[in-house]
């Protein structure tokens, strides 16, 4: 059996299925080739993880007409606090500095799904393929061509267009041997939601640690979403208390501001490691998202910069106006485009990563310094805040509120 399309993308989680919806308008025949059925409990990418959508990364969701799905069930981010474990310093970041009321929103990533699948059911020019796997990749003769396998049996689909979407450990990547650069950071994140005694008012709390930040998020109602990284020998036990005792040492950690943790909810752990391919695309091929950038989640920029991957992809196959989306002009004019803001990004939690988790007293110096200056000067503060916001080089149209296509 075989099929053919405009787009195949592989990998129907957080940024294969934001792609999917933002090129739905431009007419092309898509295909999503999803591993894992989307209500499975065993889906990767729509679990019970907390995802904090910058400023820039909202905009876009609105421009794809998805925010209006997520809006009810989103919290306002309304101020950061930023402090190191054990030092003195806190840089306070308001979003009132920058003539804005909010500095992004949280969702939880399974609310994301529920969004992401509604719509992909809803577009009459996208099909899901779901659940199959990729097993082999041919590109050639003016397309790539898959192979699959699933539960109906093995069938081929030829693309004029493949989108690799598939994840750090990436399949395509793997196969067309596409050399990475890796880090393995020795820490791992146990992710969960708490509730506190207090409200949280729309404050995030972000603790910059050896072992990785200690971040508390605000989240519907009550809750919030606790992300703890710690040494990767140290998880199993943290994994492994009971609630009562996790709460505790939670509390320990974080302090008082929203006074005692009174509930968790259902714990995670990830294993924190750098992956960047070191090329993004090739023939008929684009790499995006974790397949071409897992970075560490300080700061929360993975899925936000996988959003403006979504975004400069989108816009330059709109202005080509229903040509050929895997025009080697095209996937270079992306490629160029998003090198910038990739590795400014990569470069920015990266060097954080391993600033707080180096054991110098210069390292110690140059962080206390830091901190100081970002605390003293409101323009310091500011540049940094808009990056993290997600406005760093040229913005695509969707992130400025501009539509996909201008009439």
């Amino acid at each position: 059996m075989s099929q053919t399309c405009d787009i195949a993308i592989v990998g129907g989680g957080l940024a294969g299925g934001s792609l999917a919806i933002a090129l739905a308008p431009l007419g092309y025949d898509i295909k999503v080739i999803e591993a894992v059925a989307f209500k499975a409990a065993s889906q990767p990418s729509y679990d019970d993880r907390t995802l904090a959508l910058n400023h820039c990364s909202c905009r876009i969701l609105s421009g794809m007409g998805l925010w209006d799905t997520l809006a009810a069930d989103a919290t306002a981010i309304q101020k950061i606090f930023v402090t190191e474990l054990d030092r003195p310093g806190r840089v306070v970041l308001d979003p009132a500095e920058m003539g804005l009321h909010e500095f992004g929103h949280v969702v939880e990533a399974r609310r994301f799904g529920v969004a992401v699948s509604g719509q992909l059911e809803q577009a009459e020019n996208i099909e899901v393929i779901c659940p199959a796997s990729v097993t082999g990749i041919h590109i050639g003769g003016g397309q790539t061509v898959l192979s699959l396998a699933s539960d109906a049996g093995a069938r081929t689909l030829a693309a004029r267009l493949v989108v690799a979407a598939d994840g750090a450990n990436s399949f395509i990547r793997k196969h067309l041997q596409i050399p990475v650069a890796t880090r393995d950071y020795g820490q791992t994140a146990v992710i969960c939601n708490v509730t506190p005694s207090l409200p949280h008012q729309g404050q995030a709390f972000e603790c910059l640690t050896p072992t990785g930040p200690f971040a508390v998020l605000p989240h519907q109602g009550k809750r919030c979403g606790l992300v703890w990284s710690v040494a990767s020998e140290a998880a199993p036990a943290l994994m492994e208390l009971d609630d009562a005792m996790f709460l505790a040492r939670a509390e320990r950690r974080f302090g008082t501001a929203l006074g005692t943790f009174l509930k968790a909810g259902k714990r995670s752990a990830y294993p924190l490691m750098l992956v960047r391919a070191r090329q993004d695309i090739r023939e008929r091929l684009v790499i995006l998202g974790n397949a071409a950038h897992a970075i560490h989640p300080v700061g929360a920029q993975g899925f936000n910069l996988a959003l403006r991957d979504v975004a400069v992809l989108a816009e330059i196959l709109a202005d080509d106006a229903g040509g050929d989306p895997g025009d080697s002009r095209l996937l270079h004019k992306y490629s160029h485009w998003r090198q910038a803001d990739q590795h400014s990004t990569i470069a920015w939690s990266d060097g954080i990563t391993r600033l707080f988790a180096h054991p110098s007293m210069l390292a110690a110096g140059l962080r206390t310094a830091a901190f100081m200056a970002h605390a003293l000067l409101p323009g310091l503060r500011r540049q940094a805040a808009s990056k993290a916001m997600g406005y760093r080089g040229r913005v695509p149209r969707l992130a400025l509120g501009e539509p996909l296509r201008y009439q």
